[in-house]
């Protein structure tokens, strides 16, 4: 079995993987804050952990995922007074549409999946601590992380806390004792969400949550954590800090692995741009497998492009693997994953790798290997696609039962002798970019 290696955003190179526990390997990874639609740029770390949690358990024997949900947050509030619909339904209604978009990309749901309001208390003790050891302090209804106190305030991101401070959006406010304090708690309205607490009815800041999570399921100290790197300043760099004060020894995350950003037609994604697109609104542009497999085209830490182009090539790349594993319609997954893709993957997570290594699977199959289309269907399957028999995959679409229709009636017009009509519906067909086979069998159809 061959070793992985993973670039670690603390100490900034690739490094061996090596576990706390070799027999239990545990990672955290920022979810969703529930308040709207996912849109592709999300999917993106969603496509990326999923493949790394699947390699994970290739390697070791029990893995633990926990990808957590915001549903107390200020857009979320925002939202529902906007809305005028309950802050509950919000975030039940946008959580249900995330996993369907999710597994509508070939994203397994994690192993544990915590709502930050069911761990309210975990918050809580972990604030209290940080008071107590001098880290945090309360003022005005708010408790606030001291930086200064951290002496590694700083290491995650690489910069020193001047210089974030001077690149980050500061909250000017009196009670802070510095500018780049930040929050743990603060005091919630009648017409907010809030809990009961030492300093009052609140509700928590964004970055004690993920703390307070991934100690309630995965300890003090665990292996990996992920996310964006949108969010390593301040995100992870706060996570981090106050984890650390928090449990004095502990190493928070020893690994820390970042996607890099997706970009639409080389422009950052943004809707004043016109170039913003939810997973829901690509869903109608191309199937599922074609739109991970875009977002796993190329090197999950540097920054993709989303484009139409590059969506068409990978639906057409997963056509010709659907075509090679059709010449061996008997073939069954192979009981291990080929070496060359098992390889590329623990080269930190190398997918361009592992996609060229499974052209070449393709190569042999269509000259009559079938061990190498048996490889092929393991190989897709570790990275979440080819779950579709060719058959399926050639005829889906909204479109299926009406080009079915179509077929028949064609069928039934040759019946008739009446010719011109089957030439008709044939070259509509062939219009539409539907290629018809006529065998002993009858008619199949397949998009060309």
């Amino acid at each position: 079995m061959p070793s992985l290696r993973l670039h670690n955003s603390l100490s900034r190179k690739s490094e061996s993987f090596a576990p706390l526990d070799p027999g239990h390997v545990r990672m955290y990874v920022c979810g969703p804050t529930v308040y709207d639609r996912a849109h592709i740029g999300n999917a993106r770390a969603v496509v990326v952990f999923d493949v790394l949690a699947r390699l994970l358990r290739v390697l070791y024997p029990r893995v633990t995922y926990v990808r957590n949900v915001t549903d107390v947050d200020d857009k979320i509030n925002a939202r529902a007074k906007e809305s005028g619909v309950s802050i509950l339904e919000i975030t039940t209604k946008t959580l249900a549409d995330f996993h369907t978009d999710m597994a509508s990309l070939g994203a397994l749901p994690p192993d544990v999946e915590p709502r930050a309001t069911e761990n309210i208390s975990q918050m809580i003790t972990i604030i209290e601590k940080l008071i107590a050891s001098g880290h945090a302090y309360a003022a005005d209804g708010h408790v606030l992380f001291a930086v200064s106190t951290d002496a590694d305030y700083g290491k995650l991101s690489g910069r020193s806390p001047e210089d974030l401070l001077a690149g980050a959006r500061v909250e000017v406010a009196t009670y802070k004792r510095d500018p780049g304090d930040f929050v743990l708690w603060k005091p919630s309205t009648d017409d907010l969400p809030g809990w009961d607490s030492p300093w009052g009815r609140g509700r928590p800041g964004w970055h004690i949550e993920c703390s307070a999570m991934s100690w309630r399921y995965l300890g003090e100290s665990f292996d990996l954590h992920g996310g964006g790197d949108d969010l390593l300043f301040p995100h992870h760099e706060n996570e981090l800090a106050q984890s650390r004060c928090a449990f004095p020894g502990s190493s928070f995350a020893r690994v820390w692995v970042h996607n890099g950003m997706l970009t639409v037609d080389g422009s950052k994604m943004s809707k004043s741009l016109g170039n913003f697109f939810t997973v829901e609104q690509v869903l109608e542009m191309a199937p599922g497998e074609a739109i991970r497999m875009l977002l796993l085209r190329g090197r999950y830490s540097e920054t993709l492009d989303f484009t139409r182009a590059a969506l068409a090539e990978c639906k057409r790349d997963l056509d010709r693997f659907y075509r090679a594993l059709e010449r061996h319609p008997s073939v069954e997954r192979a009981a291990e994953v080929p070496v060359a893709v098992l390889d590329a993957l623990c080269d930190d997570i190398n997918t361009p790798l592992a996609f060229s290594a499974m052209h070449a699977l393709a190569d042999a199959a269509f000259a009559g290997n079938a061990e190498a289309a048996s490889g092929l269907l393991a190989a897709g399957d570790q990275l979440g696609l080819l779950q579709h028999s060719p058959a399926d995959w050639f005829r889906s679409g909204d479109d299926a039962a009406e080009i079915d229709a179509l077929v028949q009636a064609r069928i039934d017009a040759r019946k008739a002798r009446d010719f011109a009509k089957a030439d008709a519906i044939r070259k509509d067909l062939d219009a539409r970019g539907i290629v018809l086979e006529d065998g002993p069998s009858g008619t199949i159809w397949r998009r060309s």
